[in-house]
């Protein structure tokens, strides 16, 4: 092992417990960072040692050094410089009582670096990532000021409703679960990340997880699988003709996200007719692949059949779900056929049809809820007038 893999090995050793749960990307950028800053590796031997190619090092550096110009980052930075020059370059052991540090400052950052690495520091930082999952919700930091506070619009920012220190609000923003979102001579603002509300969401899938551990295991999904998820409950129809409640995943395809969400009046963007009749032509579509002649192309679903070979086989399922497919898009017409079928059985998002049809951003939804419309009548799922 050169040199250049041992510094960079020990600034990753270093990195262990104050980059906990952390991205990797940011990890390993902060490991590159310190070798070349704090263990003065040149950045081609760190390239040799990492495997990495030396334009992806150089890159790697130069992110963190953009990021330093964040406060709160910066901080954690001295903090995290401080703890990798201790473990490069260890005091010769003279026993001789060591020297207290200059200032409160110089401790603090020293200490800072392990600020979040013990269990009850995470769950301190999941109650603050919390407080900033809320809309408009923000995390402060004065300039000059010992303390942030998280605000949030439930008192009108009056006053902080969560306070930390800057050495754990700094270990928030190094590992990119908070950041700048805007900053004045006086104060800095900073708004919880796609990292942070990833993060939170494992920790809350783990601690039911612990609560509850037999529900765990009947719905058996590690931590980063559950954090896609957006548990919910559906209104089905048994075959018996009661209705039944069933839990879904909401977030699964672009229907379920969409009927999560209001329109303008505050009520449901989508009506319940709508999302049944989305799902049963996702329910056919699916059906309708079983056949062994049919494939990924959906064209395919609007060739019209004859009666020739139609048996009792096993594809006489396939093959009606088939022609009920090629029945309700035939009958939405082009444009609202490709949109339904895009968003309900490809599970393709609703930017990316906008993008590929030549839409207008967020016209996608719209033109959605008119095919879906068309659908209830298709179906015949029209709600009884009184």
């Amino acid at each position: 092992m050169t040199i250049h893999q041992q510094t960079l090995d020990r600034c990753a050793a270093a990195l262990a417990d104050a980059f906990v749960a952390a991205p990797k990307r940011r990890v390993s950028d902060a490991a590159l960072y310190l070798a070349h800053v704090e263990g003065a590796a040149p950045l081609r031997r760190l390239a040799e040692a990492s495997g990495l190619a030396a334009s992806s090092v150089h890159r790697a550096v130069r992110r963190i050094e953009a990021l330093r110009d964040d406060p709160l980052i910066d901080t954690a930075f001295d903090a995290l410089g401080a703890t990798a020059r201790a473990v490069l370059f260890p005091a010769p052991d003279t026993g001789e009582r060591p020297m207290p540090p200059a200032s409160s400052a110089a401790k603090s950052a020293a200490d800072g670096a392990a600020d979040l690495s013990s269990a009850y520091a995470l769950r301190v930082a999941a109650r603050v990532l919390d407080r900033l999952s809320e809309p408009e919700s923000f995390l402060m930091v004065a300039r000059g000021a010992e303390k942030a506070g998280v605000f949030c619009r439930k008192n009108k920012f009056r006053r902080p409703l969560s306070l930390m220190t800057v050495e754990t609000a700094a270990a928030l923003a190094a590992r990119d679960w908070v950041r700048c979102v805007s900053r004045t001579a006086a104060s800095t603002k900073y708004a919880i990340t796609a990292e942070g509300r990833a993060w939170l969401r494992r920790r809350r899938a783990e601690d039911e997880a612990q609560a509850a551990p037999v529900v765990a295991q009947a719905d058996s999904l590690n931590a980063f699988a559950v954090q896609h998820v957006r548990r919910g409950e559906r209104a089905v129809a048994r075959a018996d003709g009661t209705v039944g409640v069933i839990r879904v995943n909401l977030g699964e395809s672009p229907l379920g996200w969409l009927a999560t969400r209001k329109g303008p009046d505050g009520a449901p963007f989508l009506t319940p007719e709508e999302v049944e009749a989305g799902e049963r032509l996702r329910t056919d579509f699916e059906t309708a692949q079983m056949g062994p002649r049919v494939t990924q192309d959906w064209r395919n679903f609007l060739t019209p059949r004859d009666g020739a070979g139609a048996g009792g086989g096993p594809s006489e399922g396939p093959a009606a779900a088939r022609d009920r497919v090629g029945r309700a898009l035939a009958d939405l017409g082009p444009g609202l056929a490709d949109v339904a079928l895009r968003a309900c059985c490809f599970l393709e998002g609703l930017e990316a049809t906008e993008r590929r049809m030549g839409w207008a951003a967020r016209s996608g939804k719209v033109v959605l809820k008119i095919a879906l419309q068309r659908l209830v009548a298709h179906y015949g799922l029209l709600p009884e007038r009184a």
